[in-house]
């Protein structure tokens, strides 16, 4: 129950009187006036609605005895005759342009309803669509408040007797609506109000003497009585949803409020009540006024018009008197137009304007800042809807309040209310001075969990945590979900790091996939590697790639087994451990092992296991991973005493430079073979090099003589130049290497390598050659070179002889005539016959046979194969005579060069020739010589 006399008042609402309109002559100002006789009002759909109960009289007399009056907001006042004697009640619906009055139009108790459509005109009145009696059955009594329902189907009427009549239905027709007698009772019903909520309809009932509420929307209404006290006529009011639709009931001693199944609080507003309403969250009382009139029998019926009435305006949420003022015999209180009209029985209309929220707010803070009355400015900021720049203003005094009285963990709890409108920095300052560590504290959690804060005041949280060692609110605050998180996780990682609280910090960073962090604080502070490894395997792979490229070094020299391990994963088929089936694990990758082998610093032997792992799985492997396992298989091998393991090693390093992988870095391979004196590596190289000079030049630096002469025989035939620099190096040596000698020197006559005096000369030199040696030889050379000469003798001969011989037929050809004694044709053998065909080579042919055979006129059919053969020689040569460049290769390449040059000679590159292919005409004799050749070479045709 709360106390009336502790309520602070204040004065929200500016009370004025309503003024005349001014007229055609600009006169006004009058105070406007109502009709006498106005007993009953209502308001809604934009105007005040006047009931009258005396007859019209003085200036307001009209030929309508008993009208109802309209005021809208022009004061332009109408009415239209309803009733003929008296009005008693008038609802107003807020929702439709419906009228419900009671009244009467004869003598004696017979209260008519009729419901008006506003609407719709009759004769320039409103609509009446319905007109029934209000009696229930024939019990004649007297009606004492109506109620309608804002859907049109509800309507309640009740009456002095204690029933009250519901109709339901649509209320505006007959035919569509019931009428029943829902409640029967011995006292007087004094009010009743419908509440809506949802699908479910109650109706509240209030006699003098008890309180009931009715289920309209379930069979049979049922209800239930909520209290056993009433109270007087229009001493009862709905609430609006502020209020959760509460029905208020105002006695003599309080003022109770009413869910359907149960009384809810109660105010204590002493007084004898005498209209209660609500408006806009506000309830609204009129009583008399205790210092001038003592307390009557029965409430709400026998005010008189001396008495004076306070109209009292409560705010019941924030429990203080928005205003209060004295009237004299107030009508009722009206609410339209967004403001309260008071009607006063002298005819008056006094309006009640609130003020703007601004206002009311500047003119209750002052007085409520002074008096400390913070939380009292703060109810009413947000019952008026404040913005939140405005509360966080009164929220920031009040903790200044009380942060100046010492009341620190006041003040911090309405500093924290602030949060999202007040710096951080000014409450920040204020604590940081007090060493209020727990209120800071305490603040800088709220500011985290609204996510405002930024990574300063991450830092600042967690140095709290840390100086007052709560361990159990630093694992709360870092342990939220990932979908709550409100703080710069690196931030914290950074600060708690920093403070010593490892295990925090690594557990921020691995929920929070800071990978870098994780690992720096277990390989740096906790230096748990076998941790780190792990953690490592279960990244995805780019993740686990540049940290083992940024770890590796650390990893291997802690745990180089398992670290090893771990790289044979990350570079053959990787799939991150932990749970197999996310996404994007059902593909491995693969990383460039190559790019690993800087990690095996000083762990060769886990850099040979992880190398030849790699050559195994993968042969594709960089070619790195080849070179530097080559290395590696050199250096053990080269550094090696037990001689059983050094011929494994060997053979080792000997098959993987037999493996195919060095084509392309040959020269690599050489120098690292040469570097480590790998022998047999060596000369394999040279030999895949074709570098066969260099394997001679290999065997001569360690004189072993027999390989010299091996290595001649191998790869003589391929660079014939061996068997030369063989004779030059046994000729250079001083001591007896006369068996070598032959065998190079025979070799050199059999494939005729060098001239004699070459060897001869190249053996002068060696003071241990005899004759001896080379006298087999020199007699082999000059008896194949004196065979040869007389085979070349017996050649000229011949030639000579033939060109004799030819030269005798030209001159015959010239002298003598040629006589043809041919009798067979050379083509078919036929006896010859005219016409024929002679040329002067000596065939003969028949005509036919010879058009048929030949290919040109004149040319001989059964001479031209051999003369075609001819002429593509002479061709031949004409066009390799500027082949200089072929020239060049044969004679470098060729055993002989003499034979070569020879040969070109031959062809005619040294000398223009020139060939006659046709006798010109009117030539001289001399020419004929001159083009003999030709002659020869093409015989003439002769046609017998």
């Amino acid at each position: 129950m709360a106390a009336y006399l502790q309520w602070r008042r204040f004065v929200f609402f500016d009370r004025e009187t309503v003024k005349e309109p001014p007229g055609s002559d600009g006169a006004g100002g009058k105070p406007f006036a109502l009709p006498p006789g106005i007993a009953v009002c209502d308001s809604g759909r934009g105007s005040l609605v006047f009931g009258d109960i005396l007859r019209g009289g003085g200036r307001w007399r009209c030929r309508a005895l008993c009208p109802i009056w309209f005021l809208p907001r022009s004061l332009q006042l109408s009415s239209f005759q309803a009733y003929k004697l008296r009005v008693t009640h008038l609802y107003q619906l807020k929702q439709h342009s419906i009228l419900v009055s009671v009244g009467e139009d004869e003598e004696g108790i017979n209260p008519l309803v009729k419901v008006w459509n506003l609407e719709k005109r009759d004769g320039g009145n409103p609509l009446c669509t319905r007109i029934f009696p209000a009696i229930p059955g024939n019990k004649p009594t007297v009606v004492s408040c109506l109620t309608v329902h804002e859907n049109l189907n509800f309507m309640a009427i009740g009456f002095a007797d204690g029933s009250v009549v519901l109709t339901k239905g649509d209320i505006t027709r007959d035919r569509h609506s019931k009428t029943q007698i829902l409640h029967e009772g011995s006292y007087p019903v004094t009010g009743l109000a419908f509440r809506q909520s949802g699908k479910t309809t109650h109706l509240f009932v209030v006699t003098t003497e008890n309180i009931q509420s009715y289920m309209l929307s379930v069979k049979d209404y049922p209800h239930l009585e909520l209290d056993t006290h009433g109270c007087g006529l229009r001493c009862s009011s709905l609430s609006d949803p502020s209020q959760d639709l509460q029905f208020i009931v105002a006695g003599n001693e309080c003022v109770y409020l009413y869910q359907p199944d149960e009384r809810g609080p109660c105010f204590a507003f002493e007084g004898q009540k005498l209209i209660v309403h609500w408006y806009r969250g506000y309830l609204i009382i009129v009583s008399k006024d205790r210092k001038t009139s003592p307390k009557s029998e029965f409430a709400g019926n026998e005010a008189q018009n001396s008495d004076k009435q306070v109209l009292n305006i409560y705010d019941l949420c924030n429990k203080f008197i928005a205003y209060s003022s004295i009237f004299d015999d107030i009508v009722d209180v009206l609410a339209e137009w967004g403001s309260l009209y008071v009607l006063t029985r002298d005819g008056k209309i006094h309006v009640l304007q609130e003020k703007d929220t601004q206002t009311k707010l500047e003119a209750c803070k002052s007085m409520l800042f002074r008096k400390n009355l913070f939380e009292m400015a703060i109810n009413l900021a947000k019952s008026h809807h404040l913005d939140s720049d405005g509360l966080s203003e009164i929220f920031r005094q009040y903790g200044d309040h009380l942060y100046n009285k010492g009341n620190h963990d006041g003040a911090i709890q309405q500093y924290i209310r602030t949060i999202g409108k007040l710096e951080p920095s000014y409450v920040i300052r204020k604590f940081l001075d007090a060493q209020r560590i727990h209120n800071l504290t305490a603040y800088l959690q709220t500011l985290h969990l609204q996510s405002l804060a930024n990574a300063d005041h991450t830092t600042l949280l967690l140095n709290c945590y840390t100086k007052l060692k709560d361990s159990s609110k630093l694992e709360e605050f870092i342990k939220t979900s990932e979908s709550e998180v409100r703080f710069d996780v690196e931030t914290a990682i950074k600060v708690l790091r920093q403070a010593g609280y490892y295990s925090h910090a690594v557990y921020l960073a691995e929920k929070h996939a800071h990978h870098e962090w994780y690992l720096k604080i277990q390989l740096e502070d906790i230096k748990n590697y076998q941790e780190a490894l792990r953690y490592i395997g279960k990244l995805p792979f780019d993740q686990a790639e540049s940290n083992m490229k940024r770890y590796g070094k650390i990893l291997m020299h802690h745990v180089p087994n398992e670290t090893t391990e771990l790289l044979k994963i990350l570079c053959t088929d990787y799939q991150p451990s932990g749970d197999n089936e996310g996404p994007g694990m059902l593909e491995g990758k693969k990383a460039n092992s190559e790019e690993f082998i800087p990690v095996f610093a000083n762990n060769s032997r886990e850099l040979k296991a992880f190398l030849e792992h790699m050559t195994e799985v993968q042969a594709d492997s960089p070619q790195g991973v080849y070179d530097t396992l080559l290395e590696l298989r050199l250096q053990n091998w080269a550094h090696e005493q037990d001689e059983q393991i050094k011929e494994k090693l060997h053979n080792e390093a000997l098959t993987l430079l037999k493996s195919g992988r060095f084509k392309t870095v040959f020269d690599k391979a050489l120098v690292l073979c040469q570097m480590h004196n790998f022998k047999d590596g060596v000369l394999y190289l040279y030999e895949q090099g074709k570098l066969f000079q260099q394997i001679m030049h290999y065997h001569m630096q360690n004189e072993q003589y027999k390989k010299v002469i091996e290595v001649c025989e191998l790869y003589g035939d391929q660079e014939a130049c061996l068997w030369e620099q063989a004779l030059g190096y046994f000729a250079r040596k001083e001591e007896d290497c006369k068996e070598y000698i032959a065998a190079v020197l025979k070799h050199i006559e059999n494939k005729n390598l060098m001239p004699p005096l070459l060897v001869v000369q190249t053996l002068a030199h060696n003071s241990t050659a005899t004759l001896s040696v080379i006298k087999d030889y020199l007699v082999n050379k000059l008896q194949k070179q004196s065979r040869q000469i007389e085979q070349d003798e017996q050649r000229i001969q011949k030639y000579r002889e033939e060109t004799t011989r030819i030269r005798q037929e030209i001159e015959e050809l010239k002298a003598s005539p040629k006589i043809f004694q041919k009798t067979k044709c050379s083509i078919c053998t036929s006896a010859l016959e005219l016409p024929s065909v002679h040329f002067l080579c000596g065939h003969s042919f028949h005509q036919h046979c010879f058009e048929s055979y030949s290919e040109s006129d004149s040319e001989c059919p059964t001479c031209m194969p051999e003369n075609r053969k001819v002429m593509d020689m002479i061709r031949a040569q004409e066009q390799k005579r500027d082949l200089h460049d072929q020239f060049q290769h044969q004679l470098k390449c060729s055993n002989d060069g003499f034979s070569v040059v020879a040969d070109y000679f031959g062809r005619g590159v040294f000398n223009k020739l020139t060939l006659i292919t046709d006798l010109p005409s009117g030539k001289a004799a001399a020419t004929i010589e001159a083009g003999l050749q030709r002659e020869l070479l093409i015989p003439t045709k002769r046609s017998t």
